[in-house]
């Protein structure tokens, strides 16, 4: 520093870099300089043409001028005057060369003033909302750069994706995880029209999501400008609150009712900042708000009326069966200890799978399509059927002929598809005490663990049966039961969409693990972005496995570099069969021709090599166990391909 106030930064190490007659873009500190060597002289001026902002550095000299590369006007190389006596020149900046060596004088530069972007990430992570996954670019930088202070003080992590839609799958999977919203980020128009499935699926499976996005200049929005969309009007039948950043509004208090709503609501919110708006000094007086007092506890009673009925039923109930859903995942200590009272089957739905280990004494899998005959089985011989958390989804088939006792959080899901017997709203834990407190030792329950017993031995035998490999690759079947014997028992596991599913569902056994999958939408590409989210969240904690077909994966196939690139430690296993099998199967099973579903694939394991993770290919049934097991052994991002047979499911 100079006692000028002036910095002097080295912008070229030696003067032969820039010949005679060329200019050539550099940084000084935070400052764009258009650098120029003209009759032998070196020049810097502000790289910004003052029309249009266009990069001067990527210009020429021209007949002894230098011209902008966006629309051809021309400056004095020098100077930065402009010819003809105009008042549009170009700042300049003080030259010296010591040496071979160029440096540039920049005024020292002034301390951070807090801008309205900074005001709103404060607030976002005051909220408890400190992981973010999106793509910086041109017209979300402040916001961006608010980011990064965060992200400095070590109350932010940012994870730059490849692909927008992957950023909002690790935010959906993220929050499907933990109940909590991350966020996730992209610039106007095709950034933010990118991450639009990924907030369907978080939105129809009720999970907290925060998406940002940028937008153009609020002078130029209805001109038709450059990557102009209406993101407001595109966003409304996909969020709960959704609303542009204006220079007036309050800023922190905006924040704060978009997070309230994703907590409150379960649902996604979506914010877009002007980026004139985004760069704007923040008023005066504004703070940064914080969470405390403005949400209220969850854990309300139901109502009494609809306990004494459920009571009722379920103390002359001789044979219950306990429903769980994915909205009971936090609550399955105190479900499994009323199950246990009662000694009576615990069923989950296919989002559920996992909550209860298939080895449980009271575990019967899955029900539904993905599932388990032992399920489908207890639900038929039942005399009471006690569905907690569930959004009774015909995917999952829970039969109305049975009489039902329906516990949720959201008064809309009681009875949403047709009519229950018992409609209790509230939350489970609170409404598991009432019910367990008031049917202790008074139900006539007989002891069904001997049945579940049988049944699993019934299942696993029809499950080894069918563990045989003899058509154009391995089954289905041989890949999930090596997981049964590898798959750490804490692990997180994100599955995808398609025939994987399927076999998932029915051959996979799970102990401890978390399930995650794209449940209403059914979103093909889902696996891989939701187990970042998940190691995001869980990472050091657990580990994180991820699931897909070959087409699944083929869908953010690039993500693999971004697993790379944070030294995510995923394990991805892809069932590779050259075809979009489960499309493959409903074209024969509606009797029309089997079309269009062929793949060409990659070697999915050299890519995964190319991009630096760990890559093994299995062909044959005697190399997939010790495969599975260098997979899980590996310290690091890793993907095993296997090569199946599209029949064998």
């Amino acid at each position: 520093m100079d006692s000028k106030g002036k910095k002097w930064y080295k912008v070229l190490d030696n003067r032969k870099m820039l010949p005679e007659g060329r200019v050539q873009t550099v940084t000084a500190g935070h400052q764009g300089i258009c650098l120029t060597h003209y009759k032998g002289k070196f020049s810097a001026l502000d790289n910004k043409c003052p029309h249009q902002g266009g990069p001067l550095g990527e210009g020429s000299i021209e007949n002894g001028m230098l011209r902008c590369p966006w629309h051809g006007w021309d400056y004095d190389p020098c100077t930065g005057n402009s010819p003809g006596g105009f008042d549009d020149g170009i700042k300049n900046f003080e030259v010296k060369e010591e040496g071979e060596a160029i440096y540039v004088a920049i005024p020292e530069e002034e301390t951070h003033r807090e801008t309205i972007s900074d005001v709103m990430i404060e607030t976002m992570v005051n909220w408890g909302v400190d992981t973010v996954f999106g793509m910086v670019g041109h017209s979300n930088l402040a916001v961006a750069d608010a980011m990064r202070r965060q992200e400095k003080k070590g109350k932010l992590q940012f994870f730059g994706i490849r692909h927008e839609g992957a950023a909002a799958f690790a935010a959906s999977g993220y929050a499907k995880l933990t109940g909590k919203p991350a966020a996730c980020f992209g610039i106007a128009g095709p950034g933010a029209t990118n991450m639009y499935t990924g907030m369907w699926d978080a939105k129809v499976d009720r999970a907290p999501l925060l998406a940002l996005s940028g937008q153009i200049n609020t002078q130029v929005v209805g001109t038709g400008a450059f990557q102009e969309v209406d993101l407001v009007k595109a966003f409304e039948s996909v969020t709960q609150f959704n609303h542009a950043v204006h220079l007036n509004s309050n800023h922190s208090e905006l924040m704060s009712l978009a997070l309230k709503t994703a907590l409150v609501k379960k649902d996604v919110v979506h914010l877009t900042f002007p980026d004139e708006v985004a760069f704007t000094e923040k008023p005066e007086n504004a703070k940064a708000q914080t969470s405390e007092d403005r949400i209220t506890p969850f854990n309300i009673s139901p109502p009494k009326e609809m306990v004494d009925k459920a009571v009722e039923l379920l103390k002359k109930a001789e044979r219950p069966v306990i429903i769980v859903g994915h909205g009971a995942r936090f609550e399955m200590e105190a479900i499994t200890a009323f199950a246990k009272a009662l000694n009576c089957p615990i069923i989950t739905t296919f989002k559920a799978k996992g909550l209860i280990a298939d080895k449980h004494p009271l575990g019967c899998g899955v029900l539904g399509r993905s599932g388990t005959p032992i399920a489908s089985w207890f639900m038929n011989e039942s005399d009471l059927l006690f569905v907690l958390g569930a959004s009774f989804s015909n995917h999952t088939g829970i039969t109305p002929k049975k009489p039902i006792i329906q516990v949720d959080y959201d008064p809309m899901a009681l009875s949403k598809h047709h009519k229950v017997d018992v409609a209790l709203w509230g939350e489970i834990s609170e409404t598991m005490k009432i019910i367990e407190a008031q049917t202790n030792k008074m139900t006539v329950a007989v002891d069904q663990r001997g049945e579940i017993e049988e049944r699993w031995r019934l299942w696993r035998e029809e499950k080894e049966s069918r563990l045989k490999d003899c058509g154009d690759g391995l089954s289905s079947i041989s890949v999930f039961d090596a997981m049964n014997k590898v798959t750490p028992e804490n692990a997180v596991i994100a599955l995808d969409v398609g025939n994987n599913t399927y076999s998932f569902g029915r051959y996979f056994e799970p102990t401890n693990q978390s399930i995650l999958m794209s449940g209403y939408l059914g979103s093909i590409g889902f696996a891989l972005p939701a187990a970042m989210g998940a190691w995001a969240a869980e990472g050091d904690k657990r580990p994180i496995w991820s699931v897909s077909g070959d087409a699944g994966l083929g869908q953010y196939l690039a993500e693999i570099n971004t697993l790379v690139k944070y030294n995510m430690n995923i394990k991805h296993i892809v069932l590779n069969n050259s075809e979009l099998g489960k499309i493959s199967k409903e074209q024969r099973a509606a009797e029309v021709d089997v079309w269009q579903t062929s793949l060409t694939n990659p070697s999915f394991a050299k890519y995964a090599q190319n991009c630096g993770a760990l890559g093994i290919r299995v062909e044959k049934l005697e190399n997939l166990l010790p495969a599975m097991k260098k997979l899980n052994e590996h310290n690091g991002p890793a993907l095993l391909e296997v090569v199946t047979d599209v029949n064998l499911i």
